[in-house]
């Protein structure tokens, strides 16, 4: 199963604004539901779980096969199922034989799959926006990850996006590739 994590963010790498609020623009909006549909299975953390009901985002993404990794929450319905691992929400998509699955969570649900090595790909959508503050892409990753670039296409006068794989292979990157000297 490929495991791609998907999310917008700011030119300066938020995902959200330190309240939680994600004020992106039309295009970015059209852009994840468009995205979202291709794929039949995601997996979200239970903040993201809540807004996305909050805003029907659910029927504007084709009412994919949803997993909430949650401590508290008990969701369970024909789409929808709360776990409290992301070891058993992958043992659940595992059965359920999905073959791709967007994790489109927030912070901590996305270091969570990194510091597992468990990501294949990342797709970024990037907004015209610099928030002064927010919520990072990751939260407290305290290892680098080798990268490789797949594609970076201009979507809209306001957002391109990246994709890249994980390079899983990888030595932690070496001191020689992350630092260049300026003169």
């Amino acid at each position: 199963m490929k495991l791609i994590l998907y999310m917008t963010i700011t030119a300066n790498g938020y995902i959200a604004k330190v309240d939680g609020t994600t004020p992106w623009n039309t295009d970015s909006w059209s852009s994840y539901h468009k995205t979202v549909k291709q794929y039949p299975a995601i997996i979200i953390g239970k903040n993201t779980f809540q807004i996305m009901k909050e805003y029907n985002d659910f029927d504007k993404i084709g009412n994919p096969f949803t997993i909430v990794i949650s401590n508290s929450l008990n969701e369970k319905s024909e789409n929808i199922l709360s776990v409290k691992t992301i070891k058993e929400g992958i043992e659940v998509l595992k059965v359920k034989d999905f073959k791709e699955v967007l994790i489109s969570g927030g912070s901590k649900l996305n270091s969570s799959f990194l510091k597992e090595n468990l990501i294949d790909e990342i797709i970024l959508d990037v907004d015209s926006k610099i928030f002064g503050k927010g919520m990072p892409l990751f939260d407290h990753i305290d290892h680098d990850i080798k990268l490789n670039l797949i594609t970076v296409k201009k979507t809209s006068s306001k957002l391109y996006q990246v994709n890249y794989s994980v390079d899983r292979n990888a030595e932690e990157v070496s001191s020689e590739e992350t630092t260049q000297v300026f003169t």
